[in-house]
């Protein structure tokens, strides 16, 4: 498996994000555009110690790819929000 941080660029913090954080218990992170959902959800689990439902993936007009990650119940996602200091 690759380095988790190659994987994982950075959490997006957007109006948005915080309303699917708050409403769906997913965060939106930028991920490296080869990475795909299996490789994307081994590196949330191993960096933030969580469990993964599932794994969506999104690439915008500029050409970036957006991971959208749901959390399983037992993992709040504004937990890790915290942890990160979106909040």
């Amino acid at each position: 498996m690759k380095d988790p941080y190659s994987i994982i660029k950075n959490p997006l913090s957007t109006e948005k994000s915080i309303r699917l954080m708050e409403s769906e218990n997913k965060l939106i992170f930028v991920v490296n555009k080869k990475a795909t959902k299996q490789e994307i959800k081994k590196a949330v689990e191993e960096l933030f110690k969580v469990k993964v439902q599932n794994v969506n993936t999104f690439i915008t007009q500029d050409g970036e790819k957006r991971a959208y990650v749901k959390f399983s119940a037992e993992t709040p996602a504004i937990d890790i929000a915290t942890q990160l200091g979106l909040i």
